[in-house]
């Protein structure tokens, strides 16, 4: 049973935060919601741990459809970064504000980067491209998530500081153009640098939040080095880049891991 501890362990604090939700918010919609993500969640991983090959995919196709469709497009709710600046500025622990604390500002000290690797809505359609293992060495590019982080910013504070009228409609726009323009670089940027998570790599602003505290994170994959026998097979098969060889928090790209488990799958010896 000890294999299945983490599918466990995440169902049971989604759904804490889902009763949690329930009942101080009084509204039966995050009981759903969470609920829904936790089990969605847990299931990919159950799968993963049966070893079965399309585990991961699925779980992003669940999650990741269901908050870009269903809560963004049909809800009308901005589950990017500026939906989450939207309510911050108005003072409201609603949406966005919520799914940001659970899955990009506290649960990473938890699950670490795991939202990239099995629920961003970006990420799911960039991992259905053909460069799966980046063909080219890592560039010095990261600094730009931090200007389209900031850029962010400082549009939702110019609607607010400017005090436009229909900002509801405006942040729904912003969710609709905003996700067409990440696609579009996603996709450029893969063909571009040969890696489908150049995106992840270079632009994404929702990095600024998760890699600081992904940095603590609970769940990591670690190396046995008594099985290791220094392959590299782990390392070529990382869309992140990560030395899994390296056990140290400050391992080479380490909070960049997804929790994708490429290199345990891939790893010859089972050390991973």
């Amino acid at each position: 049973m000890k294999k299945y501890i983490a599918p466990i362990i995440i169902l049971l604090i989604f759904l804490t935060v889902a009763i949690t939700l329930w009942l101080t918010k009084n509204n039966i919609f995050y009981l759903f919601n969470f609920t829904y993500i936790g089990v969605s969640i847990a299931l990919g991983l159950f799968l993963l741990i049966k070893k079965y090959k399309h585990a991961r995919r699925i779980v992003q196709l669940l999650v990741g459809l269901y908050m870009l469709v269903y809560l963004g497009f049909i809800r009308g709710e901005n589950m990017q970064i500026e939906g989450f600046w939207y309510y911050l500025f108005t003072g409201v622990f609603e949406a966005a504000t919520i799914h940001y604390a659970v899955a990009k500002i506290f649960g990473p000290l938890i699950f670490g980067r795991g939202w990239c690797g099995y629920a961003c809505w970006t990420a799911m359609v960039l991992d259905f491209l053909p460069y799966k293992t980046p063909e080219k060495p890592r560039k010095k590019l990261g600094w730009i998530r931090y200007v389209t982080f900031a850029l962010s910013l400082i549009f939702v504070s110019a609607l607010f500081l400017s005090k436009v009228g229909n900002i509801e409609k405006i942040m729904f726009w912003a969710f609709v153009i905003g996700n067409a323009v990440y696609y579009a670089v996603g996709i450029i940027a893969a063909f571009a640098f040969k890696d489908n998570r150049a995106f992840c790599k270079y632009f994404c602003p929702v990095a600024v939040f998760l890699k600081p505290m992904s940095y603590f994170s609970l769940m990591r994959i670690k190396c046995d080095k008594s099985k290791c026998v220094n392959c590299g097979k782990c390392k070529k098969v990382c869309p992140m880049d990560v030395d899994m060889t390296d056990n140290s928090r400050k391992r080479k790209n380490g909070t960049e891991c997804i929790l994708c488990h490429e290199c345990v799958k891939n790893c010859p010896k089972k050390a991973l």
